[in-house]
């Protein structure tokens, strides 16, 4: 059974990892052949008994191996594509995108609040035929909501019957080298497409949809709301709502960046260690209550009622908190130890962690993508083995050492491979943490969240800061966090096996050995352009810009993208994380080329995220980022530099005044390796082209160029696109932007001169290498493509 488990969770892991799903005659041949291998494997040992005893053994034994592993791993590709083409089926179609759907339907989650609106998914009932059945949307507030009847910062509540004007559009996420798939965790919770609401067209049908669905969700609303008003103005008040309702939202940005550099993320939010201490608290005083009976154990024995019961807790614990994989595998494993416990059987440690694994994939076969999946059924499978006395009998304290030391070292090369980061801090952390916030703050919360009860949540509230003072001070330490580039596979996989071997049983020879296996992951290097060549990445920030150039010892950044939220930005989502998995530790030069929302957006969020040698940017005085403490000096035409035979130069603004736009004194910078050019042009418009086309017409030949100003009609004159005379130019662009950018006229003109157009809204971030070898592309969703991706992927190949 083992085996069989593990070979359906490859055979699944392997169908996520596919381009295109296979048509559905493959699929009846796949299950046609496992079903088959399984149905003779009883034959097959039978056959292998006539061979010489001498190999009969190993032969019986390697053919039934085989056959078990090839037919689980099969069924688990099969039985997830069949998921798979049941949810691609629900696509939106093209022709729907931005046009006006009506549609009614139900508000299906938790309503998230957004700087400027709301955001829920929606259960849709009534709509045009196409409308996927379960979609995300944004009621925005806008000057004309403000005083209608519904409140402007939170218009829905979960659980209510809504009529909406919409507009949708594709699931649609920034693509980025080492970046979070977006699409794909959306399409793990089956939304199929976003959209917005238009606010004239809402229409409220009916207050509650009494569905047991519905109910859990306004109930977990309920709850929310009980905590924000009993702690109106406490600083971690959204720690003790995460505990209570799983809403992850309700903690601040900051507190993640706390615990992430502790260690103690997966304590913040409803974990299966929260589950199995309530259910286990359920368990106890069922079984306590039970025999205090003089006819129910006679009925049923206590620790049955008391299993049931503990199960039970488990499953309610689970709705509050969402339902969400962690919480999932905690529930199945315990729906293990109840059955086993009822049915009088005894299960090894072992066998209930992959029946659980077998059913969260069965139920959820999208669950493998996720960080947590892989996070937490690793560190209950290190724990299970520390507790199965392998390494020989201890002091409960040795106990204790020998389970934070085997979860930090078996979830190192795990930890770096997705984060490219560890807390050194954790176990200290975890040690004074897991007490408390298990066994003390989660009873009081959910003892709290029961009617007239809500003094407890002030004690509970009162404990976390006095914990959460504990935990600042380790996150304040100076090594409190290691930070690298993103290690190989290879390393990773052999980090794994020494893990595997530090963790063999007491008396094993040379298990220190173990530990030379890490050595490759914590420090080989991620190579860099050779002598003379650079390599430059336009990152997918959606509609703004930002360029990362590196040579063979230098980095340089151009511009940060945009803001997305007060505390979310290009910098913090996209630029620092890339950074940080290619090993950049500092940036020779950020340079900032205008002082627009859409290109200055993350530059905060980049300086206080590594060390800037030079800032050159093109700001007013006034500007926030002028008073940041780093070398700052303006773009300047006639500037240049070289680092390891690339030439820099700096062909714009210059020294006379243009217009009073900012987007006209915007920094152009020319990037020249091995005698090939790009020009990066930001968001210059046909003044400054103008301009441009005066004082460097020799000057703006280039192999490659990002297309001013993102494809707006203000920029791309005819004059300038023939004078660049670019082989290949870059349109950096949200999707379906609000600007409608690049416009179809200034696309066509670049049609028109020859050009192979690039997009980022299509393609992903554009990797481009210049050296004297030539010039090459690379387009990140090309690189990591999945059968979710396909429509943009064809995009892409169209030139659409």
């Amino acid at each position: 059974m083992r085996l069989f488990v593990l070979a359906f969770a490859c055979g699944v892991w392997l169908l996520q990892q596919q381009a295109e799903l296979p048509a559905a005659p493959w699929l009846v041949g796949l299950t046609s052949g496992a079903l088959l291998g399984l149905a003779l494997q009883s034959g097959l040992q039978e056959l292998c008994k006539a061979v010489s005893p001498g190999t009969a053994l190993v032969v019986r034994r390697f053919v039934v191996v085989a056959t078990l592993v090839a037919a689980g791993a099969a069924l688990g590709f099969v039985w997830a594509a069949s998921f798979a083409h049941l949810r691609l089926a629900d696509e939106l179609p093209a022709a729907m995108e931005g046009t006006d759907i009506e549609l009614s339907g139900v508000v299906a989650g938790l309503p998230q609040a957004l700087e400027r609106g709301v955001r829920f998914e929606f259960d849709v009932e009534q709509a045009v035929p196409g409308v996927p059945p379960h979609i995300s949307l944004a009621w925005y507030r806008t000057p004309d909501t403000a005083d209608d009847d519904v409140s402007p910062l939170i218009p829905v509540r979960a659980g209510e019957r809504w009529r909406f004007m919409v507009r949708l559009k594709h699931p649609h996420g920034n693509f980025n080298p080492h970046g979070f798939d977006y699409e794909a965790w959306l399409f793990e919770r089956n939304i199929r497409a976003t959209g917005y609401v238009r606010p004239r067209s809402a229409e409220r049908i009916d207050a509650r949809v009494w569905r047991p669905a519905y109910m859990v969700e306004m109930l977990r609303e309920n709850i929310r709301d009980r905590f924000r008003a009993a702690l109106p103005d406490a600083p971690y008040a959204g720690i003790l709502v995460a505990l209570a309702v799983g809403d992850q939202q309700a903690i601040d940005a900051e507190l993640w960046q706390t615990f992430s550099r502790t260690g103690i993320t997966h304590l913040m939010s409803i974990s299966g260690l929260h589950i199995t201490m309530f259910a286990g608290l359920a368990y106890a005083l069922i079984n306590w209550l039970w025999r205090r009976s003089a006819r129910l154990p006679l009925r049923l024995p206590a620790q049955h009622a008391a299993a049931a019961g503990g199960f039970l807790a488990a499953f309610c614990y689970c709705l509050l908190a969402g339902f969400a994989v962690p919480a999932q595998r905690t529930l199945y494993m315990l729906g293990v130890v109840a059955g086993a416990r009822l049915t009088g059987r005894e299960m090894a440690a072992s066998r209930v962690l992959l029946l659980a694994l077998l059913l969260v994939l069965l139920l959820d076969p999208w669950a493998v993508l996720a960080a947590g999946f892989w996070l937490s059924f690793g560190a209950v499978a290190l724990l299970f083995h520390i507790g199965s006395g392998r390494l020989g009998p201890a002091h409960w304290m040795v106990e204790w050492g020998r389970a934070q030391w085997a979860v930090t070292l078996g979830m190192l090369p795990a930890l770096l491979a997705l984060f490219q980061q560890f807390s050194v801090v954790s176990p200290l952390a975890n040690a004074v943490a897991i007490p408390v916030v298990s066994f003390v703050i989660t009873p009081l919360v959910l003892i709290g969240a029961l009617p007239l009860l809500d003094p407890l949540l002030s004690l509970a509230h009162l404990i976390t800061t006095w914990l959460m003072a504990f935990i600042d001070w380790l996150a304040a330490l100076p090594l409190a966090m290691w930070q690298q580039a993103a290690p190989p596979a290879w390393s990773v996989l052999l980090a794994l096996a020494g893990g595997v071997w530090l963790l063999l049983p007491r008396g094993f020879p040379a298990r220190w050995l173990g530990l030379l296996a890490f050595l490759p992951l914590l420090t080989v290097v991620p190579p860099r352009p050779g002598q003379g060549a650079a390599e430059v990445t336009v990152l997918d920030v959606g509609q703004g810009l930002a360029i990362h150039v590196q040579t063979a010892t230098h980095d340089l950044l151009f511009d940060a993208g945009p803001a997305f939220s007060a505390d979310a930005d290009s910098g913090n989502r996209i630029i620092a994380p890339y950074l940080r998995a290619l090993g950049v530790r500092r940036l020779d030069v950020l340079v900032i080329s205008h002082a627009d929302k859409d290109h200055e957006g993350g530059a905060a969020s980049v300086l206080a995220a590594l060390p800037v040698k030079i800032v050159r940017a093109s700001l007013p005085f006034e500007h926030a980022l002028s008073a940041q403490p780093v070398p700052q000096e303006p773009c300047h035409d006639g500037d240049g530099w070289s680092w390891d035979g690339v030439r820099f130069d700096m062909l714009h603004p210059g020294s006379e005044s243009l217009s009073s736009k900012a987007n006209d004194v915007s920094c152009v910078l020319r990037v020249t390796a091995g005698g090939k050019s790009m020009l990066l042009t930001s968001d210059i418009e046909a003044v400054s082209e103008n301009a441009l086309l005066r004082k460097h017409p020799a000057d703006l030949a280039a192999e490659v160029m990002t297309v001013p100003h993102h494809g707006s009609r203000t920029s791309s004159t005819p004059e300038f696109i023939a004078a660049v005379a670019a082989r290949d130019v870059i349109f950096p662009v949200g999707y379906r932007n609000h600007y409608g950018h690049p416009k179809e006229d200034v696309v066509a003109r670049y049609v028109q001169s020859g050009t192979s157009l690039h997009r980022t809204d299509f393609g992903g971030a554009v990797w481009i290498g210049l050296g004297s070898a030539g010039v090459t592309f690379r387009h990140e969703r090309e690189e990591r493509r999945r059968y979710w991706h396909a429509r943009h992927a064809r995009q892409i190949e169209l030139g659409q």
